[in-house]
């Protein structure tokens, strides 16, 4: 297998484990292990690893992706750490590397990453010709929306309510939208703190300034209602749009990929 293949996001190399213990503190990461073959290895999970339904059940819980149980992850005495650069807390990973003897660490930046992510899981964990198969079938759903010359729409796609916040344009979900040809926009002077969540102080202002308004159902469930009640202060068109088929990579970037190839077919072709 190629070298590379077991280098993580954080350049360590790493060795084959086909019997590794691993938990994982990355949601998306947990269903890409169990889509892998693998949920037999995985000794632990967060809370927010809800997926697959109902095999991850049986995987104890470490407490959250940004608080993390240390004294419960010691006692499941995993091999293997999984964790990504963007949804875990770095003192909590350095806490563990005092114990853990392997912390892998993962960090896509946009879909094409995922490539990388399968083989790194596949060739570490022995899953290497299952993750062939993810990669093809990722390629499969990547071709259309690059053969695809869609129409650019500037968008504001809002993840959280009281206050309002959206999403940076250098973010996996922006990366993700932009496969579909919907481009995130920075406002004229950038946002407060350049932040890549940044806080949104006047909502309408914004979305009248896109072409479209998508409410994300994660972190905050945003609505109907809430939707609805957008719709009455602003310009442009209001739609939720199912977060984990944008922010969550992994193996459900495959079928993200698709939903949102059809969410933006449907809704060029209704206006709405």
């Amino acid at each position: 297998m190629p070298a590379d293949s077991l280098r993580d996001s954080a350049g360590v190399l790493h060795t084959p484990a086909p019997a590794a213990r691993i938990v994982s503190l990355v949601p998306s990461i947990t269903e890409l292990l169990f889509d892998l073959g693998l949920g037999a290895r995985v000794v632990g999970r967060t809370g927010f690893c809800v997926h697959p339904e109902p095999a991850v059940r049986a995987v104890p819980k470490v407490g959250g992706t940004k608080d993390v149980k240390l004294e419960a992850l010691r006692a499941l005495r995993p091999t293997h750490v999984v964790v990504n650069v963007d949804e875990n807390e770095a003192g909590a990973v350095e806490a563990m590397r005092r114990f853990v003897p392997h912390v892998v660490v993962t960090h896509p930046n946009v879909p094409e990453d995922n490539l990388a992510l399968y083989a790194l899981m596949g060739a570490l964990f022995g899953a290497e010709e299952r993750a062939g198969e993810l990669a093809a079938a990722l390629r499969n759903e990547l071709d259309p929306c690059r053969q695809t010359d869609w129409p650019r729409e500037r968008v504001l796609y809002l993840i959280w309510k009281d206050p309002w916040m959206t999403i940076a344009a250098d973010t996996y979900i922006a990366r993700t939208l932009a496969c579909v040809g919907w481009e995130v926009i920075t406002p004229p002077g950038g946002w407060a703190g350049a932040a890549r969540y940044p806080q949104v102080d006047d909502v309408v202002a914004a979305a009248n300034a896109v072409e479209r308004v998508l409410l994300s159902t994660e972190p905050f469930l945003f609505t109907e209602a809430h939707a609805q009640e957008l719709r009455t202060q602003v310009a442009p068109p209001v739609r939720l749009i199912d977060a984990e088929m944008t922010s969550w990579y992994g193996s459900r970037a495959i079928p993200g990929l698709a939903y949102l190839r059809e969410l933006r077919r449907a809704a060029s072709a209704h206006g709405a």
